[in-house]
């Protein structure tokens, strides 16, 4: 499928988990894909894979929380690859922890990576878009944007990235650009392996107490995720826009 040829996209957090599928994904869809995180070198499986598979891809070291490298990481992939048609703001980081034990750089890392992260790339990129007049914008929510024990700074976070996307989605629709957010529940990732760790339970195990309450009885893997975001960021949802779709397994 060709979908997305002629387009491209910036994906951050894609050394690994969802972002690294949903890059793979979106270069499957014919997509040109410069492949963010925040070490370079970090990038290399990613973009091997794409290229394997007879994609495009760069891969670009870029701290999110940094106006100038992500203005930077911006300029070059319109310049390297032509565009920027597709931002999906998948960045983050945890630092669980309860209320009265989180401390302020426990808030302010995952407040800057998630929100202030999602802000400057989509300032940078948006201007490529509307120049274009054709875009789309995924952010990257959770579940835990309704609540979640020991994720105030999570829940805070993604619950403001579903405040973001809809906000701009107002500001930008007359430029033809889509934004959404996508809220995924349980995903077989780095990062749940470390709330398992967190609360001192066997991965297996802490898997096995989470399918219990997904009707569909099985986790999500990163792939269920970028199927979603693919969908959004193609020509298919070109009438989505404001919204925040939860991929959960029916939870």
């Amino acid at each position: 499928m060709a979908r997305l040829e002629g387009r491209v996209a910036f994906v951050t957090g894609a050394a690994r988990g969802i972002g690294a599928a949903t890059a793979k994904r979106l270069a499957a869809d014919g997509a040109k894909v410069a492949v963010i995180d925040m070490k370079e070198t970090d990038c290399a499986d990613t973009v091997d894979a794409i290229k394997g598979q007879g994609g495009t891809a760069v891969a670009i070291g870029c701290n999110v929380t940094d106006r100038e490298q992500v203005e930077a990481a911006v300029a070059r992939t319109a310049d390297e690859l032509g565009s920027l048609d597709i931002l999906v703001n998948n960045a983050g980081v945890i630092r669980d922890n309860l209320l009265f034990k989180m401390t302020d750089e426990d808030w302010d890392t995952v407040i800057d990576t998630h929100l202030k992260g999602g802000f400057y790339c989509t300032r940078a990129a948006q201007k490529h878009m509307v120049d274009g007049r054709w875009g789309k914008i995924v952010f990257l929510s959770s579940t835990s944007a309704l609540g979640n024990r020991g994720q105030t700074n999570y829940s805070t976070a993604k619950a403001g990235v579903q405040g973001m996307a809809r906000t701009l989605a107002i500001e930008l629709g007359k430029f033809n650009i889509n934004v959404n957010a996508v809220a995924p529940g349980f995903v077989e990732t780095d990062m749940t392996r470390a709330t398992a760790e967190r609360v001192g339970v066997d991965f297996d195990d802490f898997k096995k107490f989470a399918i219990d309450s997904i009707p569909l009885a099985r986790t999500g893997r990163p792939e269920d995720i970028a199927n979603v975001i693919a969908f959004l960021v193609s020509d298919d949802a070109s009438y989505v826009s404001g919204q925040v779709i939860y991929v959960n397994g029916g939870r």
